[in-house]
């Protein structure tokens, strides 16, 4: 009785999960379709127009945005999260400074995003500001600087755990063929733990994605393509919480197709990770 009362909660459990992204998908998709049927399907994604005033938008500049800020942070964030976690899972496993680090990191991962907003408001834009890239410290490079910052503990965290599970066997063979540290790390202990680690940079670069409240402070808010790192420009997170409160009508659905071509890069990324991870563990 006991494992069909268990059982029961599980499937109940996956239900409502199954429903509530069900509703997602449908509240998403119906509040869409009147800009999407406006517009045209492709010319709103391929338009980089986002006029109020003569009530013409298109979301081309804010998907450029999300995946040139994404994309930075990623590259960013890939030396110093591995390195991290070769330190605390490789180097170090076991001792105490490596659980200094991870709570370090830990506590770096539970900050929330506003903070590190502020933090680069009034510490990193002064710096930008000094370098000469941009009069007004904002701009692509900002936002991805604070992304990477943000992704690395997620990463790093993740890549330890997947290293440390290397099998012991495996690398005391090597050490006993007579292989150096770097050695044992480069061909025993990253190809195995490749899929893990692969998997932990795909979820960083989905919580770079979806990022809002920090690049909103950094990015600098304009509707522009950036072309240079130097640039402003919007993501598409950053447009839905600048201007969803004061929208309706046409601007409203449109602001919500936004929201649903993130969605859809999101879950596309998944996608491909899982695929990447099968692939690597055959």
């Amino acid at each position: 009785m006991k494992d069909k009362i268990f059982r029961g909660i599980l499937i109940v459990a996956a239900a409502i999960i199954l429903l509530l992204s069900a509703g997602i998908v449908y509240a998403l998709v119906s509040q869409s379709l009147t800009a999407f049927s406006h517009f045209g399907f492709f010319n709103f994604i391929f338009s980089s127009e986002w006029n109020s005033v003569a009530d013409n938008y298109g979301a081309l500049s804010f998907i450029v945005g999300t995946l040139m800020t994404s994309v930075l942070a990623l590259l960013f964030c890939i030396p110093f999260s591995l390195s991290i976690a070769l330190f605390n899972g490789e180097y170090f496993k076991g001792k105490r400074v490596a659980k200094i680090v991870s709570a370090v990191v830990d506590l770096l991962a539970g900050i929330p995003s506003i903070v590190y907003g502020l933090w680069g408001f009034y510490v990193l834009r002064p710096l930008i500001i000094d370098f000469g890239l941009n009069d007004q410290g904002f701009g692509v490079l900002l936002a991805s600087i604070i992304l990477a910052i943000m992704i690395i503990p997620y990463a790093s965290s993740l890549s330890t755990e997947f290293i440390s599970m290397v099998p012991g066997e495996l690398k005391e063979g090597a050490y006993s063929l007579g292989a150096t540290n770097m050695e044992v790390i480069r061909s025993v202990s990253l190809p195995v733990a490749s899929s893990g680690i692969i998997a932990a940079y795909i979820l960083a670069f989905g919580r770079a994605l979806g990022e809002t409240m920090a690049v909103t402070m950094l990015i600098g808010n304009t509707n522009n393509i950036p072309l240079k790192l130097s640039d402003t420009a919007n993501s598409m997170a950053s447009i839905i919480a600048n201007q969803f409160g004061e929208a309706g009508g046409l601007k409203l659905s449109s602001l919500m197709a936004i929201g649903l071509l993130l969605f859809v890069i999101s879950a596309l990324i998944n996608f491909v990770a899982k695929y990447i991870i099968k692939v690597l563990n055959k």
